[in-house]
Formats: structure tokens, C-alpha cells, sequence
């Protein structure tokens, strides 16, 4: 598989987020300025400095907005705001100004598919069948026996419907009950959802990770959803028993995203960034970053909930995108807030540090743009948050065999003997991973062969070579343990090459290659457990 080059000139024009590198914050847990047990924006300002330091083009923030927090701010009750637990619109204000003083971008989350249930827009809209926004949200008459209109289930466990007196209607809920789904086939709301983005673009947001986006539209015939093929996998939610073809990814949602595009494009250099969950084939990744009037770039759950990296795995995800016309850029994953930390989901017992550094190293020369999940860089671990202390009401709701939102939001540790690793003076709203206060950025600074060290220093490899920001993807092996590829720009190759496996391999590329950065001692022919290295070839 071979994907297009892009020129040095090409490359010298490029928007600033081509083959970037963002960093995302989960403001809850990231730094607490006011010491309430609760990360804020004031705390992230503070820190902005140290994630300049990384050397990464910009930063995601997930939600800050106006919530009760029945899903920790994805159940937005103002656009508009920012909640009194994060601080206030002239905090936000100065965050953005201290980032864009270090040269960082500031991408913030959109939830288009739904808003809390104490939204002003869902709040008249309940009261009456005839009101202003009566239609604004999905409402359905029962069945005749009462049962709801559909069979479709809520990602969180239980009916995507609820009952609601006032209307003597259901309401639909693709996430929790207290998430209504907003009806973004109306006119009306997508009016009013483009005025939120065009608010915090005026405000001066350099672009948008788009939440959930495959959610905001559904089947309006409300037609059932049919049995997903049993392949042997534990399936702990009702969710999990149905091919969601109904209840969301509807043909209509391109237009809308269109919509989006052309209002960020009137902006100078503002990016948007798809979230899109389970799309196997990457056809809606495909669809919803098109022919350069959709989304920017998308990103899926290729990696996310992978137990184990393989050579095959990567190698598949890269092919979804083969760099033809018309084609957005992928972006990457491999831990976010939703999802269990890689490493601890892929190390083998005894070799965590060589597993950290050789999938940093990997991460690093993907074609794309990639996001790395706050913590990543210090190596940390997903935590085992006790029943009793789980927030997350989807872990909550299907324990034991959920993956645990909650283990990888935990508290960001700053420093290792102050009070909670320095995140905060009260006591934290998750608590601090019992090895996360040995892997603090204060012990990890003086360390030059520590995981943020090293990290830093593939980041701003990654930044200063061309080849790998930009440059074509050629897949050259990736057999069991095994995976090289080549990117080039302007006639410069680089061969990259990792050992996904905790035993020696012997490989041996063809052709004559000098080894500029590696892992764990990899070299050509030697290829250690857990190891990798990147070559430039020699005429």
C-alpha cells in the first residue's frame, strides 16, 4: 500500500495542523488552581508552559461548558458558558491568549448530537407538542401496547427512549437519559448549532473536535434495528446485541457537516477533528472528511480498545487511508478519556519501559495527525478505581466488565511528594493511581532517560523531519511480531521499523540503511523485544 507525498513547498504552505501533534486535557483532572478537588481552566493556564515543552502544535480541552455533570460536561446546558467548577468565560479568555503567547493551538470539544436534559432548548421543548421548539428534540408517540417507538438501545446500557409525562411522548437518548438527542435534521437546530461554533470561533478557538458526530441524526421512518452477528465476544450492554443502523450514521449528517466546514473555512486556519466510533470500514470517516468541504480530519477506536498492538492491526488501520483525491487526513489514538490506557492494556509483565518507548516511537511516525492522551508522556498507568469510587455512570452502570472510563481521568501528578502529586490540596475527585507519584513530571525532568524526556525528544523529531509529518506511507512488512514501513518526502525515505513482541527478531530490510533513532537498541537485523528504530536509506 503506497500514499501520496507531499512536497516540501506543499509542505511549506500546509495548514498548521497537517500531521500535527495535539495534546488532549481532560480539565478535571489535569490541575486544580483553587484546591476543590476538581481540575479548572486557571489550573491548565498555569501548566500551558510544560505542555509547550512537549513540543506539540496544540491543545483538545474537553468540555468546560455550563453541565449538571451527569456525563462530566458531554451533557452540555449551555454552549456558551463555561461552568462554574472550571471558572468563567474571562478564564477561558486568558487560557487562550497564554497558548497562543507559547505558540499553541487551542481546539475545543462540540457536542452536536445531544445536550443535558436542564438545556433551555429541552426544557421548553418538553413542556408542549406546539411549542417553539417542540421539534427540536427526537420525541415519539409509544407504541399501542406503550412500549417504546423502537427497539434501538442507549450506548450506557437500557431503551434509547424515555417516557416523559408532560408530552405523553418518549424522547430518545442515544447515551444517557439525561443526554436528550437533539433533532439535527430541523432547520432550526442546525441554525443555532453553527451559532455556538460561530461564538467560540469569534472568541478565537483555533478549530473543534467534533463529539460523537455519527449520533447527530437518525432514522426518522424510527425503523428497529436488526441483530449484530454473534462473534463470540463478551457483549456486556443490550447496545452491544444490535447493528446500529437506524439510530445513528444517517446519509444526511455529510450535509450537515458540510454546513460546519464552510462556516470554520471563513475563519483563517481553524481545524476540525471528527470524533466517529464504531465504523469498522472507515466508510463514514471517509464520507465525513471528503472532497475537502467536510471535516478536516477524523479519528476512529481503531486502537482504543485493542488489548494487544500487532503489526496487522496497525497495518489495517493505515490502509483505511490510501491518500486518494478528495481524501481528509487520519488522525490518531491510542488512549483517550474514554478509553484504557495503552500501556496498560499492551506491556507484557516485565518489559512496561521497553513497551512505553517502542510504541511512542511508533506513534510517532504514523501518517497522520496524532493526539496524545494527558499522561502519556510520563507513562502512566490505568488505574483500578474500587466500585465504591467509580464516577463514570457507564462504568458504573455495567461492572464488573466494563473498561473503566474513570482509570485513565485520574489526577495528573505534577510532583511527587506534595499532597495528591500536586494536583490539588483537597481531596481529588478520583484518586491518584497508587504508581502514578513515582512517574510525577518533577522526577521525570530530571531524568534524561525518562519517559517525558524521551517523548519530548520524538516529538520534536517528528516536528523537525519532514518525511514524517508529511511525507507517503508504504507498508514494507507486517508479519506476526514484526512491522516496518517507509515514509518520504522529497525524495528523503525513512524506513520505520518496531518489534511488537516480547521475543528477539532477526529482520533484515533490503537496501542500505543508517539507523538515525531507536529504541531499545534496534538496529537492522537486530531487532530486541519491544524495540524500533527509524533509518534514512543510503543511495
Amino acid at each position: 500500500m503506497s500514499h501520496k507525498a507531499t512536497s516540501k513547498g506543499e509542505a511549506a504552505i500546509a495548514d498548521w495542523w497537517r500531521g500535527a501533534t495535539l495534546y488532549q486535557i481532560y480539565p478535571r483532572s489535569f490541575a486544580d488552581s483553587n484546591n476543590d478537588g476538581v481540575g479548572d481552566l486557571a489550573g491548565i493556564t498555569a501548566h500551558l508552559d510544560y505542555v509547550a515543552s512537549l513540543g506539540v502544535d496544540g491543545i483538545w480541552l474537553s468540555p468546560f461548558f455550563t453541565s449538571p455533570m451527569a456525563d462530566f460536561g458531554y451533557d452540555v446546558s449551555d454552549y456558551c458558558g463555561v461552568d462554574p467548577i472550571f471558572g468563567t468565560l474571562a478564564d477561558f479568555d486568558a487560557l487562550l491568549a497564554r497558548a497562543h503567547a507559547l505558540g499553541l493551538k487551542v481546539l475545543v470539544d462540540q457536542v452536536y448530537a445531544h445536550t443535558s436534559d436542564q438545556h433551555d432548548w429541552f426544557v421548553e421543548s418538553r413542556q408542549s407538542r406546539d411549542n417553539a421548539k417542540a421539534d427540536w428534540y427526537v420525541w415519539a408517540d409509544p407504541k399501542r401496547e406503550g412500549s417504546p417507538p423502537s427497539n434501538w438501545q442507549s450506548v450506557f446500557g437500557g431503551p434509547a427512549w424515555t417516557w416523559d409525562a408532560r408530552r405523553g411522548q418518549y424522547y430518545l437518548h442515544n447515551f444517557l437519559k439525561e443526554q436528550p438527542q437533539l433533532n439535527v435534521h430541523h432547520p432550526d437546530v442546525q441554525e443555532a448549532l453553527l451559532d455556538v461554533a460561530r461564538f467560540w470561533l469569534d472568541r478565537g478557538v483555533d478549530g473543534f473536535r467534533m463529539d460523537a458526530i455519527n449520533f447527530a441524526m437518525h432514522n426518522r421512518t424510527l425503523k428497529d434495528n436488526p441483530p449484530a452477528p454473534d462473534d463470540g465476544s463478551i457483549r456486556s450492554r443490550p447496545f452491544d446485541f444490535q447493528l446500529r443502523i437506524n439510530n445513528q450514521s444517517q446519509p444526511e449528517i455529510p450535509g450537515f457537516i458540510a454546513r460546519i466546514r464552510a462556516l470554520t473555512d471563513s475563519y483563517e486556519g481553524r481545524f476540525t477533528l471528527a470524533e466517529i466510533g464504531g465504523d469498522a470500514d472507515g466508510k463514514e470517516m471517509m464520507a465525513y472528511t471528503a472532497d475537502n468541504k467536510h471535516f478536516n480530519s477524523a479519528y476512529g477506536f481503531n486502537f482504543l480498545h485493542l488489548n494487544q498492538i500487532t503489526p496487522k492491526a496497525v497495518a489495517e488501520a493505515l490502509a483505511l487511508w490510501d491518500g486518494k483525491p478528495g481524501q481528509g487526513l487520519p488522525s490518531w489514538a491510542f488512549s483517550n478519556h474514554d478509553a484504557p490506557r495503552w500501556l496498560s492494556r499492551w506491556a507484557p509483565p516485565g518489559l512496561e519501559a521497553e513497551c512505553a518507548r517502542t510504541v511512542m516511537l511508533l506513534f510517532i511516525c504514523l501518517r497522520g495527525n496524532i493526539i496524545v492522551w494527558q499522561g502519556e508522556e510520563l507513562g502512566l498507568t490505568q488505574v483500578d478505581i474500587p466500585f465504591e469510587q467509580l464516577r463514570d455512570p457507564e462504568a458504573i452502570a455495567n461492572w464488573p466488565l466494563s473498561q473503566s472510563r474513570d482509570g485513565a481521568r485520574t489526577p495528573f501528578p505534577w510532583a511527587q511528594d506534595r499532597l495528591n502529586a500536586g494536583f490539588s490540596e483537597a481531596v481529588p475527585w478520583l484518586p491518584v493511581g497508587p504508581d502514578h507519584p513515582g512517574r510525577a513530571v518533577d522526577v521525570q525532568e530530571a531524568d534524561l532517560q525518562s519517559m517525558l524526556n524521551i517523548t519530548r525528544h520524538l516529538i520534536h523529531l517528528r516536528q523537525s523531519e519532514p518525511a514524517l509529518r508529511y511525507g507517503s506511507f508504504k507498508l514494507v512488512k507486517a508479519g506476526k511480531s514484526v512491522l516496518a514501513f517507509e515514509r518520504e518526502s522529497d525524495g528523503r525515505r525513512l524506513l520505520c521499523a518496531f518489534n511488537l513482541s516480547s521475543k528477539p527478531h532477526s529482520w533484515m530490510p533490503k537496501g542500505n540503511w543508517h539507523v538515525m533513532e531507536a529504541v531499545n537498541n534496534a538496529a537492522p537485523g537486530q531487532l530486541p523485544p519491544w524495540s524500533g528504530f527509524i533509518a534514512t536509506h543510503n543511495a
